[in-house]
């Protein structure tokens, strides 16, 4: 069964030393609102982390494959939907189109969780998922820095070489210095990134998303830079709890409960809002997430909406009360 209660979420992430996200228009420096310099990460770079972790995690395990994985052909995943329905490949009638969208959905995690468009050579529709996520924005301004390296050997062609000995006769016949190249490195030297998301019940009906799915997606966001290790990324973490907004209902009427369930008791700014997380006033600069003061106003919880924070990403989700493992917010 599909989820049955809208959700929104945040959560912060620390990058130390690294280049969240490079913007290859810019030299891939990292990404930064050009008016008030506070860094980003796109939607599209968190869901990349979030897919690579469900591959990972959740390798060989019935509908849990990734459709849009590193390179690879989108239309061979989806002409493998549409013949794991039973109808032709590349038939756009739309009972077949349908087959073949209902089995992608079963298929593929992240169809059922994003959406997709499938309309490309073996049409298989459009879905429009129940998971979103804005871009992740710096609390703070950043500082995108761009330095030179040094690396001790070269890729050359070594005029045409074409077997070891002729690459080792050049490499002999080069002077030291000319062994040597030049490279360049961008990244920030500290950002502590606020990311936000919403889940959709009423979407998850049409995709399939249920509890299983949403269980993993939050262990998928807290784990997904534990996995992601790179020189260009540094130290990047998520270091607080999962915040989840559960919407329950406040009806006496079950039925009328339920479907204030699906429809939410309150705006999402609105419980965005109830967080707060700000450089501490002592401070100029932040290097650690030791450096903010972060609270949540439970107390002004909104009527039918839980609050749930999830510190261990294979835990259970603490609803209402702080745990004290909640790290940022101490």
């Amino acid at each position: 069964m599909a989820i049955q209660n809208r959700y929104e979420f945040l959560f912060y992430i620390q990058t130390v030393n690294a280049n969240p996200n490079g913007d290859p228009d810019m030299g891939n420096l990292p990404r930064m609102d050009p008016q008030d310099n506070h860094g980003y990460i796109t939607d599209g770079a968190l869901k990349r982390r979030i897919r690579n972790y469900i591959q990972q995690a959740f390798a060989g395990q019935d509908g849990m494959n990734i459709f849009v994985r590193s390179q690879s052909n989108l239309n061979t995943a989806i002409a493998r939907a549409k013949e794991l329905a039973g109808v032709p490949v590349m038939s756009k009638e739309k009972a077949d189109v349908n087959k073949g969208r209902a089995q992608a959905c079963a298929m593929y995690y992240d169809v059922r969780a994003f959406g997709a468009v499938m309309s490309t050579g073996p049409n298989a529709g459009q879905v429009r998922g129940p998971v979103q996520l804005t871009f992740a924005r710096s609390l703070d301004p950043i500082e995108a820095l761009d330095i030179s390296i040094t690396r001790m050997a070269t890729a050359d062609n070594a005029g045409g070489a074409q077997t070891v000995a002729d690459f080792e006769k050049w490499e002999g016949a080069t002077a030291e210095d000319k062994l040597r190249t030049m490279g360049r490195k961008q990244f920030i030297p500290y950002g502590l990134y606020e990311a936000r998301g919403f889940i959709s019940a009423n979407l998850a009906q049409d995709t399939g998303f249920d509890e299983a799915d949403l269980k993993a997606l939050f262990e998928a966001i807290m784990n997904m830079y534990e996995h992601d290790r790179s020189a260009s990324k540094g130290m990047m973490s998520v270091v607080s709890p999962l915040v989840i907004f559960r919407h329950v209902g406040t009806d006496s009427d079950e039925t009328q409960r339920a479907r204030q369930a699906r429809l939410g008791c309150a705006p999402a700014h609105r419980l965005f809002d109830l967080v707060s997380v700000r450089l501490k006033d002592s401070l100029e600069f932040a290097r650690s997430w030791r450096d903010y003061d972060a609270s949540i106003a439970l107390d002004r919880r909104p009527a039918g909406v839980d609050i749930g924070f999830l510190t261990n990403p294979l835990g259970d989700i603490v609803w209402n009360t702080l745990p004290e493992d909640a790290e940022l917010f101490h």
